[in-house]
């Protein structure tokens, strides 16, 4: 399901190594493509508003207002203040976890063992709370700004006992989803593994981001029709811009 679109040409790309971290500003009528470079990768996300960073990304409300814990093509991705920080308009993968957080340190360690930089260098184990603890640093956030994050291309569903289910697979090399940006928007993100990944070894996935930019904001009409609360989303957003 996806928004289609013509698109200038690329403005930028780069990979994000398995366990590297990044921010930046996607600014307003951006459009942000993550792939997955080898299948099962795990991206773990933050959004804040570029310019009055304590409006942040609220996952609860996201989910409730949209009447789903299933974020996928036509939804969007709700500030504290009722803005859209980013709408999904396109996705392969069709899943992304909204529960499952990240991983601190001592839980990397009881996980996958030590990791050390004193034997692996480069190649030591990374942990997703320290991860994004550094990129919020460099805006000048700290430990409080820490929300939960939303896991994309990760997977979890319900069993019938009520708990919590991490699917295997749900991502295959080639997969992607697309963020628009109705707002200049923080995007703070590491790739890491998921918390509930059952694989016992240390192997986080690299990732792609490409930068666009669209002729026009029509990209966002799957987004703005699907929920009539996101109609009221997108106004609360265009009300900053008049």
């Amino acid at each position: 399901m996806s928004a289609s679109l013509a698109l200038r040409p690329t403005l930028y790309e780069e990979v994000v190594p398995g366990g590297g971290h990044t921010s930046f500003v996607l600014k307003r009528g951006q459009l942000l493509r993550l792939t997955d470079i080898e299948g099962g990768a795990n991206v773990s996300l933050l959004l804040l508003n570029a310019h009055e960073k304590s409006e942040r990304l609220n996952l609860p409300d996201t989910l409730k207002c949209q009447h789903t814990a299933k974020l996928t093509a036509g939804h969007c991705l709700y500030s504290d203040m009722g803005r859209v920080l980013a709408a999904i308009t396109a996705d392969t993968c069709g899943w992304h976890d909204s529960f499952g957080g990240v991983l601190n340190a001592e839980e990397v360690r009881e996980k996958y063992g030590q990791g050390r930089y004193q034997e692996l260098r480069n190649g030591f184990f990374r942990n997703g709370m320290d991860n994004l603890l550094v990129e919020l640093g460099k805006w000048n956030l700290n430990l409080q700004d820490l929300l939960m994050c939303l896991n994309l291309f990760s997977k979890v569903s319900v069993d019938a006992d009520g708990c919590f289910r991490f699917e295997p697979g749900n991502a295959k090399a080639g997969d992607y989803v697309e963020l628009y940006a109705p707002m200049d928007t923080l995007v703070v993100l590491t790739a890491l593994q998921h918390p509930m990944d059952p694989n016992p070894q240390y192997a986080p996935k690299p990732i792609r981001l490409t930068w666009s930019k669209v002729e026009s904001d029509g990209i966002s009409v799957l987004c703005r029709t699907s929920r009539p609360e996101n109609g009221r989303g997108f106004h609360n957003t265009e009300r900053l811009y008049l």
